[in-house]
């Protein structure tokens, strides 16, 4: 445990050695803050109603998508582990008494509480520029539900996140295309830039059976009172087994990409 300790400790402060890259990310996440808010500042009026969200509630939406992608989807540092099994790098590792996957787990995380605690100052100063018209009725049962799914997201993503880079293992030179890919469905699927209620119904319930919305979309609607009684209860179910689904999934992966790795001079 207390390796893994000092790990998060050093990872913590290298976060700070590219402080231009963070930079970026948190300006690239406050953007598509401001973006996404006067665009629905404008489609809707004090007492309209869209797919089921009044105005107020659209404007929560958008500011608790910035808290939660702060914490779920910020995992700059694992980004590195596709070039780690390209380069030969990932030797330094198997030889050390340490599991690679608690180790960009344990580096993630502190990179997700740094982030996390930058948007809240970010979301502080936006909300007093900004003055938006929020209303959330907060009930116990989805606050709780809420930090549920939450970390359940960053479990799902996390496994989501290092199972495509493990397809190094067998195409090094092509990693960025599935890591592409995987950016584009979670920027579309997993309700970033919207909820998915604006999708059509049997869109919306194709894209259930896929582990996108329980990244973003599910944990806010619970806290926003979207869900409750069985319907709470049957997305944490599935966020649940995509947990395990993707945990194995990695599991596997890797075990089988270790059969194909080879670092000639390392």
């Amino acid at each position: 445990m207390k390796k893994y300790v000092a790990i998060f400790a050093v990872s913590w402060e290298n976060e700070f050695v590219y402080r231009l890259n963070f930079v970026l990310w948190r300006f690239r996440n406050v953007v598509r803050l401001l973006l996404t808010f006067f665009l629905w500042k404008g489609l809707l009026t004090s007492n309209s109603n869209v797919f089921g969200y009044s105005k107020s509630e659209m404007f929560a939406y958008v500011f608790l998508v910035l808290l939660v992608q702060s914490l779920v989807l910020s995992a700059p540092s694992a980004d590195n582990v596709g070039g780690e099994i390209s380069s030969g790098d990932l030797s330094n590792y198997l030889v050390k008494p340490i599991d690679y996957l608690k180790y960009w787990f344990t580096r993630d995380l502190s990179s997700k509480i740094l982030n996390l605690v930058f948007a809240g100052v970010e979301i502080f100063f936006l909300w007093i520029l900004l003055k938006p018209d929020i209303g959330i009725v907060f009930r116990i049962s989805s606050g709780v539900g809420f930090a549920i799914a939450l970390g359940l997201a960053v479990v799902i993503y996390f496994f989501l996140n290092v199972t495509t880079k493990f397809v190094a293992f067998w195409m090094p030179e092509n990693t960025w295309g599935i890591t592409f890919l995987t950016l584009v469905l979670i920027e579309m699927l997993a309700g970033v830039i919207f909820p998915i209620d604006v999708m059509p119904v049997w869109l919306k319930t194709t894209v259930q059976f896929t582990p996108f919305p329980y990244l973003v979309y599910y944990p806010i609607a619970i806290l926003l009172g979207k869900l409750s009684g069985w319907g709470l209860i049957r997305i944490l179910l599935q966020s649940c087994a995509w947990m395990i689904l993707m945990f194995f999934a990695a599991k596997l992966i890797w075990k089988r990409g270790l059969f194909n790795y080879q670092s000639e001079g390392r």
